[in-house]
């Protein structure tokens, strides 16, 4: 499936304040000192490993907003497979431009990519079974939109975009509210027939509590594959079901084997390694 990109509108004004903050009160004093401002150059980003490409139109961004005279060609577009040495893409025209812009660029290209490159490890580790790789909120500050939607790249699927999306029940406010049932009363009466309503459950005992209140979806946190199986047997088709908890490349293909809907991981966005890119001269 073909991931639409996100609107320019929705990525200009981040690039903006990335570029912003790297230039500071004086520019770029090293690159307007060293560099003519009639030098033209070609430079090319290369995959230094292998990954999935994310962030591209960002890193393209950057070089524009410093000069439109730059001109950039993609050899690879965002969610496609890199292998090492692999050309992503070639930047020409004004060298400051291509110089002062390499590290914002960069910064979104290489941090985006690292996602979808985790999102795509995990996705092909629990290929064939019927579980789907979720993100989480623990996203960075500003950079949902971005951080999501390299997920999508990756192969992955969004959880919640923010608090007013869905209802989520959570430990907290399960022991805040004095239990299970009233704290889905609440939410029930408090929302719209349109919302959804998730109980984050920690034993097969909440579980019963969640699906006699008839909770759409359930969040079944750090059960054993085993405990899993039994709860997606107990659930019987009557909510969605997602598994979440320390979840990892290596423990992701017992967890989907249990029978869950949705596999949730935090770690996709918060603490994924970026994808090793450069922008390279002269050009290969």
């Amino acid at each position: 499936m073909t991931i639409p990109p996100l609107p320019a509108i929705m990525l200009e004004p981040l690039v903006r304040t990335a570029l912003l903050e790297d230039l500071g009160r004086a520019g770029d004093v090293t690159t307007d000192a060293i560099v003519p401002a009639d030098m033209h150059q070609t430079m090319v980003l290369n995959a230094r490993e292998a990954g999935v490409v994310a962030g591209l139109d960002l890193a393209v961004l950057a070089f524009r907003l410093l000069d439109p005279a730059i001109s950039v060609h993609k050899h690879v577009g965002d969610g496609g497979r890199v292998v090492a040495g692999q050309a992503i893409a070639t930047v020409s025209g004004p060298a400051r431009g291509l110089l002062t812009g390499e590290r914002t660029a960069l910064n979104f290209l290489c941090h985006l990519s690292g996602i979808a490159s985790a999102t795509r490890t995990v996705v092909d580790a629990v290929q064939g079974t019927r579980a789907h790789i979720v993100c989480t909120r623990k996203t960075t500050p500003g950079l949902r939109a971005l951080e999501k939607h390299a997920i999508r790249l990756g192969g992955g699927s969004n959880h919640r975009f923010g608090l007013d999306d869905a209802v989520l029940i959570k430990d907290n406010h399960i022991a805040v509210a004095g239990g299970i049932v009233p704290a889905m009363e609440r939410a029930r009466a408090h929302c719209g027939h349109m919302v959804k309503i998730e109980v984050e459950v920690d034993t097969l005992a909440q579980l019963e509590e969640a699906l006699v209140m008839k909770a759409d979806a359930v969040l079944l946190d750090n059960m054993t594959p085993a405990t899993l199986a039994e709860a997606v047997a107990m659930v019987g088709g009557r909510a969605v079901t997602e598994a979440s908890g320390r979840v990892l490349p290596q423990t992701a293909p017992a967890i989907a084997a249990s029978g869950v809907d949705l596999i949730s991981i935090g770690w996709l966005t918060h603490s994924a390694p970026i994808l090793d890119i450069g922008l390279d001269y002269p050009a290969a």
